[in-house]
């Protein structure tokens, strides 16, 4: 991670075109992504995005929202975002202790 990064709170997954899925930690990744491995180099939402991330990355714009202008530019480039499944805490008792109901 660089110095000047700006991390997100949550990382952004997204499934690139060949199908593969690659996760974006903050809006450094994000920005070098969109300025040199995007695949349309011409869509609304890819120039929105490269201005607000370059932003966030000045300390003009929120990460959060460089973070959703990202996922904005991945859906119109047909790279949908991936939702990783929430993670359940296992429900666990420490042994010995035996949870009886009166009767």
């Amino acid at each position: 991670m660089l110095l000047n990064d700006v991390v997100w709170t949550r990382p952004v997954t997204i499934r690139l075109q060949c199908g593969l899925e690659r996760t974006f930690t903050g809006v450094y990744d994000a920005l070098d992504f969109l300025e040199n491995e995007w695949p349309l180099r011409h869509g609304e939402r890819h120039e929105r995005a490269v201005k607000t991330c370059s932003g966030a990355l000045n300390g003009f714009v929120p990460a959060v929202i460089a973070r959703d202008a990202f996922m904005a530019a991945c859906l119109e480039a047909g790279m949908p975002a991936v939702m990783a499944p929430w993670k359940v805490k296992p429900n666990f008792h420490p042994p010995g202790t035996v949870r009886t109901a009166a009767i």
